[in-house]
Formats: structure tokens, sequence, C-alpha cells
């Protein structure tokens, strides 16, 4: 699978801007003419969509120039981070078809960090404030009026070595105190207005337990881990650009007087991957698992990694479309239907054909032979002859789809209907008796449609080829089928823009996130259908197997079939029906 994806990465035609910006490093000599970049996931959640756009960058970009891509876990956040997500983010890359070099944290580094903020503090670059959030927000200014000094800017040096010692015995609160960069507080660049680069957490972390009290905000720990693994491309996306200057100021420092010159890290930003109809915030996500509006994380309606892997998205879909919505210097909202579209692409080559009937009703062909049974050969894949065939029964009582017969049709409708004709995939061309065409309960609706078959029409023979009006129906036999639990899943969001709409829902309401999310759910994103038949070769099939339900669209098997109770998630439908709607 590596070797495949760093065939098709070094193959590609087209450079986008990061990659020629590379390509320049590389001719000007730059970090001695290496690669390394760095996927930098904090675990504090499972991988979403968003992020499979910047795996594919951080990765795809060292393959191409025959580098290498670490993977740094950013866990300087103890509260919210867990070795659960840590697991489940290594399991994601490696599905969506990468390998990391190496396997680092920014917990690797914590005692690097902590001698490089005591020698900030020595040298009068840092020290500690015991203002509140409050006071040292209010103190930062605005993008065009200055911010105002910390009374607390100029203590002496040894009070802040102290203190700051303290911050990390246990002895210190949380929020009683920070360790500030000192830089420019009238400086245009808020990031540059004496950042905070310490602050007190008091959780056990991980990996480190309680060995640490004292914590590095990310600006301070992102730099300078690049630093100490000698990433030469740390690229970011674009919420970072006005953080670059301090993230060189920051490796500027931390060189200890070591002449960097070209030899050091660079940092590009490219636009997030942003779908219409998606919510990707961590923090709305853990939300809707917590609160049990969703099945967990790996929920087929979730944006997740796992919930695209579970629901029968391919790898290659993903990366395809990644590949199509391409990297640009400005953010775009783009249209979900066009991941589907990559994904309707993708399986169309690799998935299996089968049989499978959702709503049914059951079809007698009345001049069959009762007690014969046929064993008819289906095509796996037209578009690949190498995967060969199987083999489905046919016999007097099949299912077919409830819409694919009426008792009275217009005239344009194409199907099953009194005197018409059809042809069953794979199988007869059979008529619908005129004069009893079908079978109804108390209700009214029907319980058994009644035809005829040509038994010289069967595929593969002569008179096969008779021309007809009617539509090829699917079908299975009634005696030889498996009943199948379906889920169709669709756009869990009604709002095209939720993280908007959820901000005016909560501003209009004055209510929590829950319960603008429990406004904002499309009540039709899960369907589920439990008397649907599918045809015996789907007894052995295994979850992650991708199939087409033949004139329904793509599906495959999820987690929770057995072979008692089988059940199949819908991964996509055979066209896109949402922008109709």
């Amino acid at each position: 699978m590596a070797e495949n994806i760093a065939t098709e990465i070094t193959e590609k035609k087209s450079l986008n801007f990061i990659e020629q910006a590379i390509e320049k490093d590389l001719k000007e000599g730059k970090n001695g003419g290496r690669v390394q970049t760095r996927f930098p996931p904090e675990p504090n959640g499972y991988l979403h969509i968003g992020h499979a756009k910047a795996i594919c960058m951080d990765f795809g970009a060292a393959a191409r120039y025959g580098g290498v891509c670490n993977l740094r876990f950013d866990d300087t956040n103890p509260t919210k981070e867990d070795t659960e997500y840590v697991e489940a983010i290594k399991e994601d890359i490696q599905w969506l078809g990468f390998q990391w070099g190496n396997e680092y944290y920014a917990s690797d580094y914590f005692q690097q960090l902590w001698d490089f903020a005591v020698q900030l503090i020595k040298e009068g670059k840092a020290y500690i404030d015991e203002q509140t959030a409050e006071e040292i927000a209010q103190q930062k200014g605005t993008p065009t009026l200055p911010g105002t000094e910390s009374p607390y800017r100029n203590r002496p040096v040894e009070e802040s070595l102290a203190l700051f010692e303290k911050m990390n015995t246990g002895e210190i609160e949380e929020g009683r105190m920070v360790l500030r960069a000192k830089i420019d507080m009238a400086s245009p660049n808020m990031h540059f207005r004496d950042p905070i680069i310490y602050r007190v957490v008091n959780h056990p972390h991980h990996r480190t337990g309680t060995a640490w009290k004292a914590y590095p905000m990310y600006d301070f720990a992102h730099g300078q881990s690049d630093y100490f693994e000698g990433v030469t491309h740390s690229l970011c996306t674009l919420e970072f650009v006005p953080h670059r200057p301090l993230y060189d100021l920051f490796v500027d420092w931390v060189k200890n007087g070591e002449d960097l010159d070209d030899n050091r890290p660079h940092q590009y930003e490219f636009n997030k991957l942003n779908l219409n109809y998606t919510l990707m915030s961590k923090r709305n996500l853990l939300i809707l698992v917590k609160e049990g509006l969703v099945n967990g994380w790996d929920d087929p309606r979730m944006p997740t990694l796992c919930g695209f892997r579970r629901r029968g998205y391919s790898p290659e879909s993903i990366r395809n479309f990644v590949d199509k919505i391409g990297y640009t210097t400005y953010d775009a909202l783009n249209d979900f239907a066009l991941l589907e579209s990559a994904v309707r692409e993708d399986l169309n080559q690799r998935a299996t054909r089968v049989s499978a009937v959702l709503d049914p009703v059951k079809l007698v062909i009345t001049n069959y032979p009762e007690d014969k049974v046929e064993m008819l050969t289906a095509i796996n894949n037209p578009e690949n002859e190498a995967d060969g065939t199987h083999e489905i029964a046919f016999g007097r009582e099949l299912w077919i789809e409830r819409d694919d017969f009426m008792e009275v049709a217009e005239k344009k409708f194409m199907r099953l209907a009194p005197g018409k004709e059809v042809r069953l995939k794979n199988a007869y061309i059979i008529k619908c008796d005129e004069n009893h065409p079908c079978d109804k309960d108390a209700d009214g609706r029907v319980t058994t449609v009644y035809c005829t078959y040509d038994p010289e029409t069967r595929s593969g023979m002569p008179g096969a080829d008779r021309k007809i009006k009617g539509k090829t129906l699917h079908w299975v036999s009634c005696a030889h089928s498996l009943k199948a639990e379906v889920r169709l899943y669709d756009r869990l969001w009604k709002a095209e823009n939720p993280r908007d709409e959820l901000a005016s829902i909560r501003e209009a309401k004055n209510c929590d996130a829950l319960e603008a999310m429990k406004e904002m759910i499309n009540p039709d994103s899960l369907k589920v259908l439990t008397e649907c038949y599918v045809e015996e070769f789907l007894a052995t099939a295994k979850p992650l197997d991708y199939l087409q339900f033949q004139r329904i669209g793509y599906f495959n098997v999820d987690k929770e079939s057995t072979p008692s109770h089988l059940v199949f998630n819908r991964t996509v439908g055979l066209k896109d029906t949402w922008s109709k709607k």
C-alpha cells in the first residue's frame, strides 16, 4: 500500500504551491537538501476529514521528495488527552495509506522546553505574571491600539525563577500565575504582545503521570519541537499565518547562539478543508458523542475518518478528493457532493455487484416449475474482469422492490405493471398478468405480484436479445435469500453551514451548544430498514467489503453484523439526490 501511494504521489503531474516552495528550498540548498515533515495531531479526539488533507500534504510532500514524515502527538493539555485517541489516530493514518518515519510526542521534550524557559527567564526574556486571565486579555490592547505592560513585567529574575519552580511543584493552583515571554506589547502582531508560554495544569498526563504540573503552551512547544527533531518544512493551516513570526522568533531564541542560516524549520500554510453540511470542531463532535446524539466517534454520519471508514468510504476515494480540491492560500467551502462523487468514482472500480431488495414485495412466476432452482451467473464487477463471477439462485418466487410495480401505471412507467414486460437481471423476460396482476391485504397494500416468464430469454441465450420497452429489475430468490438490516445514512445537519447556524441559534435563543445541535440535526440522517433481503453470496461478506446493491447504491458490511443478523450501511447512492432535495 505505502509503495503504491509513493508511486501515485511522485507521478503526479502538477505541483501545488507548497511543493513549489519545497523545490525552491531544495534548489537553494536549504537544510542540506533534506525534506522532513511532521503530522502533529493533539490526541484529544478522533481524526476527521479535515485532518485527511493535512495528512496527505505532510506525508505526500515527504514521499515526493524522498524525505520522511514523522508523527508527533501534541500532548501539552493533559485534561483533554487520552491514549484511546493516540491509538485511534495511528489506526486512521495507516488506514488512509500512510506510515510515519518516527513516532514522537511533545511530552518527549518537556524537560528541554522547561530548561529553555528557565534560560529565557535568566536572559530577561520571560517573567511570571500573577494577573488573572481577564486582566491579561484586557491589557493586550487591540490590533489598532498597543497593549499595556503587566505590572509584573520587570520583576526580578530570581523571583520569576523561584515562582516558576513552584508552578511545577503543585504549590500553585491553576490560574494563579503564568509564565509570559517578554517581547513587545506595542507590536502590531497581537501574538508578540507577551504571549503566555507556560501555565499550571493539575491533572495527570497520559504519559508522564504527575511528574509535571507546569505545561508549555502550543506556540511555545510547536516550533521548538520541530527544531529538536530536525523538521525542515512545518506545514500548517492558514490560521497559523500570524503565528509564523512567533514561531521563527522562538526558534531563533532556542538555537542558543548557533548560526542556523538556512538550516532551520520553515513554516508554510495552506487552506483548511471545509465542507458544507459538516461540522468538524472536535469540541462539538465530542458533545455529539457524549450526549448520545450519534452512536460513537465512528457513527457513519460523523465526519471522522473512522466514521467514513465504517460507512464504506475507501481511503483511495478520500485521497482522490483531497487531490481534486487542491491546496490554496485562501479558505473556501467545498461541496459535500464533490466528496460523494469521488467516492462513487472509486467504488465503481472496486465494488462487488450484488442483489438486495430493501422494500420487498413477492413476485410469483406462475408458469415456472415450483421445485425448480437455477443457478445463474452474476458478474462481480463489470469494470474489472479479473474480479470474476458468482452464482445466484433463481426460482418461482422472488423478492422485488415494491416501487418496481404499479397496479395502475402511467404510460411512461417502464417497470412492472399489468401487461408490461421487464427483464430480470441475469435471468429472463417476464410479463405481468393482466387479469390478476396482484394480491392485496386488508389495507389495500400489495402483497404478491403475478407474472409469467419467457423460457427462451435467459441471459446468454439467443432469445435474450429480444427487445422490450421495460427496464431491467433486480431481484433475489425468496427461498435462497438472507434477511438483513439496512441502515440508510444521510447528512447529519440540515444547515449548509452548521457552524454559523449553531452560533446563530445559540445567540438567538440564549441556549447551549447541545440544544442548538438538537434543532439542527437532520431527522432523516438515519433510516433503519429491518425487512430487507440479500442474496446468499453475502453470507460471508466482511466489514469494509465494498459492495454495490444494484440499482440502489454503494453499501458495506457494518461492524455489528453477524452471520445470524446481517447489517449493511449505505455508503452513497448511485446518483446525487441531495442536491435535488
